[in-house]
């Protein structure tokens, strides 16, 4: 290697000055570092279209965010999706989580199934990862002690106990013409869970249960079920399943005439669903659901909803849930003033966040769950989906029985 001549140290040393001041008010009002957060949904598998339409919530989301501003506390900081597929499996979600965390995420939103949560928010705990779940309704997530883990929405505890309420209410208004009840659900935590609430408590209400059927999912078939609950010939049947196995089921029904005085459905991928709607009208008119919904009475639930459907999309529960999570964990970023996973935890424990479009109160965290979350019932009526319960914001009268 040859040696520089001191004229020419002087001339590189000179030039790296000038560089330099050239280059230092741009560092000084450079953008700052973006902040990585993980969105984890399951888009590909049974569970595919559930997972695209959280991912869009969160998109919608994080595009808002950053259009106004940024973390005005951060100096602008903008947020960066790190996107993960959960592959509609506990392990899917497992390692993707692993792989957030590898890359350096801020926290973690999403999750949507039982399973997946449960994995995913036990794996993102070894690294004090804030996990943010969205849907995820087994009240084992949050019943383990985690410091990490935050559910924004209901759990099927409070689910249930809202939708029997409401069914006891619905039946005894109308001279109490449903006694007799089937009971479908699919064979996972979620369903199971739920499946063993409700034995529990309709007896309770005055409800005789004749046989509780489980189903897998995926299940590609539903003509068993169908003769079975034709045989038994219930007055309600209570379906608690992902939207494939429902839309099997409602749609095999209708195909063999089996109408019972009502389909009161609890946590349904399809019931809420508008492409349900669209798709399967005869089938879907008059399934009544207890569900996730947003608030119809928001100004910002009109504005996501027509993002949502731009490009022929439907609304669905999923992208008001995860629109609401992302913002839930921007407010905790912000008020942190830090990405520091410790401090939006802490961030989390203290939150008063109400700029949702969900219809819930203020978010405040008890052991991990919100406990302003509450569901909404819903039934279908006239290739629409209408609020029926509660009150204070229901667009329509329930119609009950439909037979």
């Amino acid at each position: 290697m040859s040696r520089l001549s001191r004229r020419d140290l002087l001339k590189t040393t000179a030039f790296g000055a000038s560089v330099a001041a050239i280059g230092a008010p741009l560092v000084a009002g450079a953008q700052p570092a973006p902040i990585r957060i993980g969105i984890l949904q399951p888009v590909t598998g049974a569970l595919a279209q559930d997972g695209e339409y959280g991912r869009l919530g969160a998109e919608i989301a994080i595009n808002e965010v950053n259009a106004r501003g940024g973390i005005r506390s951060m100096g602008g900081a903008r947020i960066q999706m790190v996107f993960g597929d959960a592959r509609s499996s506990p392990e899917g979600g497992t390692q993707e989580v692993e792989r957030m965390h590898s890359e350096g995420v801020a926290a973690v939103v999403g999750g949507f199934a039982s399973p997946i949560v449960l994995a995913a928010s036990q794996a993102a705990s070894r690294y004090d990862l804030p996990f943010i779940v969205d849907v995820g309704v087994n009240d084992q997530i949050v019943g383990r002690g985690l410091k990490n883990t935050f559910r924004f929405g209901p759990g099927f505890g409070v689910v249930t106990a809202q939708a029997l309420d409401n069914l006891q209410r619905l039946n005894e208004a109308a001279g109490r013409p449903a006694r007799t009840v089937v009971l479908v659900h699919e064979d996972g935590f979620f369903g199971a869970g739920l499946a063993r609430l409700m034995q529990a408590q309709l007896p309770q209400r005055g409800f005789e249960i004749l046989e509780t059927i489980p189903h897998p999912t995926p299940a590609r078939d539903m003509s068993n079920v169908a003769l079975r609950i034709r045989a038994l010939n219930p007055d309600l049947v209570i379906p608690s399943s992902y939207y494939s196995e429902f839309v099997l089921l409602a749609r095999t029904m209708q195909q063999q005439r089996i109408r019972p005085k009502g389909i009161y459905a609890v946590l349904n991928g399809a019931a809420s669903n508008f492409r349900f709607v669209r798709e399967f009208g005869e089938a879907a008119n008059l399934v009544m659901d207890c569900n996730h919904w947003p608030d119809p009475r928001k100004p910002k639930t009109a504005e996501v909803r027509r993002l949502a459907e731009q490009g022929g999309r439907f609304w669905m529960y999923n992208t008001p849930m995860n629109y609401s999570s992302v913002m839930l964990l921007v407010d905790a970023i912000e008020r942190a003033g830090s990405a520091d996973r410790a401090r939006i935890i802490t961030a989390l424990e203290s939150s008063t966040f109400s700029d949702h479009i969900m219809p819930y109160g203020p978010t405040r965290f008890v052991n991990g769950q919100n406990q302003g979350a509450a569901p909404v019932n819903t039934q279908v009526q006239g290739g629409d989906i209408k609020v029926i319960f509660p009150d204070a914001f229901a667009d329509a009268r329930p119609v009950f029985p439909a037979t």
